[in-house]
């Protein structure tokens, strides 16, 4: 039986791990590197699948865990799958559901991210570790899997590798993930060591849970997820072990300080193997994305756009600028003079400054098109510069200018 996901290498970076390739899915290519669109409940929020897919996308990324509890993966599965039942005919992909037991779990209550700054996680809030005697609020975890509560109205439920492959299974995306589970930046040697060898076994448990389904793994794509923490030694014994086994391609779990997430990623793409993609997950800020391109990674996704569109904060050529103060008020002119996207084609930023006053849906909307429009096409001109063997000097220009004021 063939491979349903096969990647092929176009353009490899002079002295470094990146490279421009292709992946091809039963529903279409990806030309990579790209940027992964989150459609977590199965849309992508405030944008219709044709907007997403006219703002350049090339894949979206829905999540297990929020589509098991609403509708239930059988409503997907009933409906003819992911691609059917919300209308997006191009490739897909689903998380596993191990960061929200993150999420649930160790990280409850606590602001902790999956990547840390400064001894603090992404939102300031100091970080707590799993090695702690405090009982996780919503999930906890054995060598079994993860038993977790809804969020939703506090029911049971637990998730172990299989039945995580099964419920991907059910929702049909072209690309799946292996059970794993992310650890806090935080979490001391002793622990994340723990976690990496539990996260071991889950990955191949998710294997023969998915190879003992013929007609799934015929034709969608099961991926390994690479984790240790920030520490060398279990981030490269992880991908030494999930490197071995036979996946169609890897992601790079977070659980690393924001200054060490470069080498972690370069030691792990050091030593998976070449010939298959790699997805870097949870990444969306332009300095990363040109990071984890340099240093090999393939594909990434993000919430980040859009969460920020939502609240007003834009992408430009000239950083980020909050739509919502005073000066744009007045402002008649496009979001970023140099989009080429439908809003900044056909509003201002005083008409996107109005409809975030006026608390309009259709601010998010807009600001959504554009933010994700700009960081796809981001990512696009990354690819084109590798092409072009002119990867350095874009990466300095862009860097330069979006980032002048920090």
């Amino acid at each position: 039986m063939g491979k349903p996901i096969r990647f092929s290498i176009e353009k490899k970076m002079p002295g470094a791990l990146g490279r421009a390739g292709t992946i091809t899915t039963p529903h279409g290519e990806i030309r990579t590197p790209a940027f992964v669109t989150v459609g977590t409940k199965a849309t992508v929020k405030a944008l219709t699948p044709e907007m997403v897919r006219d703002l350049g996308a090339q894949v979206v990324l829905a999540n297990t865990y929020h589509l098991y509890l609403e509708p239930g993966e059988r409503i997907v599965r009933d409906a003819g799958g992911i691609h059917k039942f919300m209308n997006w005919s191009g490739p897909t992909m689903t998380d596993s559901g191990g960061f929200q037991a993150f999420s649930l779990g160790a990280a409850f209550g606590k602001g902790v991210s999956k990547i840390a700054k400064g001894g603090e996680s992404e939102n300031g809030s100091t970080a707590g570790d799993e090695g702690s005697q405090e009982e996780p609020r919503l999930a906890r975890i054995d060598e079994d899997g993860v038993t977790f509560k809804s969020h939703l109205n506090g029911s049971e439920h637990k998730f172990t590798p299989e039945r995580s492959i099964g419920i991907q299974h059910n929702i049909g995306a072209d690309m799946i993930f292996a059970f794993d589970e992310c650890t806090s930046p935080h979490a001391p040697h002793e622990y994340q060591e723990e976690a990496l060898n539990r996260t071991h076994r889950w990955a191949q448990r998710s294997l023969d849970a998915h190879h003992a389904n013929e007609s799934a793994a015929g034709k969608q794509g099961l991926l390994g997820i690479v984790q240790g923490g920030r520490h060398k030694d279990l981030r490269e014994e992880s991908a030494r072990v999930v490197g071995a086994m036979d996946f169609d391609g890897f992601g790079i779990g977070g659980s690393f300080d924001k200054e060490d997430m470069y080498t972690a990623v370069g030691w792990v793409n050091a030593l998976l193997p070449e010939e298959k993609p790699r997805h870097l997950l949870g990444i969306g800020e332009p300095m990363d994305l040109f990071g984890g391109v340099e240093n090999g990674c393939d594909i990434f996704d993000c919430v980040a756009p859009t969460r920020m569109a939502r609240n007003g904060t834009i992408h430009t050529a000239d950083g980020r600028i909050n739509i919502l103060n005073a000066q744009f008020v007045r402002d008649f002119t496009p979001l970023d003079p140099g989009c080429e996207c439908y809003t900044c084609r056909t509003y201002t930023r005083a008409y996107l400054a109005h409809l975030f006053r006026a608390k309009e849906m259709l601010a998010g909307t807009l600001a959504s098109i554009h933010n994700l429009h700009f960081i796809i096409k981001l990512v696009a001109n990354i690819r084109q510069a590798i092409l072009d063997d002119t990867f350095s000097e874009f990466k300095a220009a862009f860097l330069a200018r979006y980032y002048k004021s920090l």
